[in-house]
């Protein structure tokens, strides 16, 4: 919440010689501490006094490995004075809260009583997490020296921004990246999400060649701010989603209501992947086909929803019949298993629609092409 500068303790004050030496980049925010969770924020001759509590939380399953390994890089390098370091345990029962009380005495414990998988875990979690933005982490992911604030000042830069991501590369080849989320999130009229810098399973090396601050259409749950009073007022994640697609069905649920999403690639993290479930999970795959449909169903505006969805499945019958071609019988099963879980949720479904403005137009981040089009295009479905 931004105050006036007139209103401004006299401990902000002392700090005003100091933030006026400050030099603004462009239309970001440069912002130094004043007192504790006090920030003055300096932007060309403009000066506010903000309130500002950072929250990195982690949810986490029987994840001591993932902690052990990538948990110490949040703690060294997540130093600023608004920022704390959350892990919320989705009911584990390996040795991760042994872990956390032994070697990790500065991170915060949220404790749930078991796995209420992705979207259920973190919206009971973060009802007991009191911070201004949540940054929402993998447990599978290492950040470095200065990846927050760049994320922060993006969305302090403008009211209206719901949620930002940074660059996402593979851990494994740095260079390179990641599939979740890669240069940030966008998706084709059908519904099926890609990246800049991934297309299908195909990823790009970094050269720089999205190195530009824009809106997106979604950003990665791997890593993603997002404003607190925006995630409590959309309902937080949908929760009947388990897990998969929950972070694109927020986002467009956002969109919706008229703000934006944004990838600040100054920031960069390294995402291990596949840290719950594989890329070649049957039930992998039923979640994202599943969880689909129901976000298409949910955020669709009315002239458009029945058009895209029937497309959409006999896409996906496409895709299931290839799988059945060659052999792939579970996949196959996903996908079918898929549309029917969907048609069981479409009562449910029709209840959470009534609530949600359906805006007509075409959102930011969604192409007008088809993703297949694309991959055609460039030669990957022969890959």
């Amino acid at each position: 919440m931004f105050l006036s500068w007139r209103k401004a303790t006299p401990v902000c004050r002392q700090w005003s010689e100091s933030v006026k030496r400050c030099a603004a980049q462009g239309d970001l925010f440069s912002f130094v501490a004043a007192d504790k969770d006090i920030f003055i924020i300096f932007t060309g001759k403009t000066e506010h006094i903000v309130r500002l509590k950072v929250a990195i939380v982690i949810l986490n399953w029987n994840g001591e490995g993932h902690l052990r390994r990538f948990l110490p890089s949040v703690v060294r390098y997540t130093t600023e004075p608004y920022a704390s370091v959350v892990v919320a345990d989705n009911g584990s029962t390996d040795g991760s809260l042994a872990l956390l009380r032994e070697g990790f005495p500065g991170v915060e414990i949220v404790e749930l009583d078991r796995n209420y998988g992705f979207a259920g875990g973190y919206n009971r979690a973060l009802e007991r997490v009191d911070a201004d933005m949540f940054l929402l982490l993998n447990s599978d992911v290492e950040v470095t020296e200065g990846w927050l604030p760049p994320l922060v000042e993006r969305m302090l830069s403008d009211g209206r921004i719901a949620a930002v991501m940074p660059k996402i590369h593979s851990c494994d080849e740095r260079d390179m990246f990641e599939y979740a989320g890669a240069a940030g999130g966008l998706i084709d009229p059908l519904g099926y999400p890609y990246c800049r810098g991934r297309v299908l399973s195909h990823v790009e090396r970094d050269n720089g060649q999205y190195d530009d601050a824009c809106e997106v259409f979604w950003a990665s749950g791997a890593a993603m701010l997002v404003r607190a009073d925006t995630f409590r007022s959309l309902g937080g994640f949908d929760a009947d989603y388990f897990a998969h697609m929950e972070e694109i069905d927020l986002c467009w649920r956002a969109k919706n209501r008229g703000m934006s999403v944004w990838v600040e690639p100054r920031s960069t993290v390294y995402h291990l992947g596949g840290g719950t479930l594989s890329a070649e999970s049957p039930y992998k795959l039923f979640l994202n086909f599943r969880n689909n449909l129901a976000t298409l169903f949910k955020n669709l505006p009315s002239s458009r929803l029945l058009p895209v969805l029937f497309t959409r499945m006999c896409a996906d019958g496409a895709i299931g019949a290839g799988y059945l071609v060659c052999g792939r019988f579970s996949r196959f099963a996903a996908v079918v298993k898929a549309h029917f879980a969907f048609y069981g949720m479409i009562s449910a479904l029709r209840r959470k629609r009534r609530l949600l403005p359906h805006p007509g137009g075409r959102p930011a981040g969604m192409s007008r092409g088809l993703l297949a089009f694309m991959a055609l295009k460039r030669g990957l479905l022969e890959k």
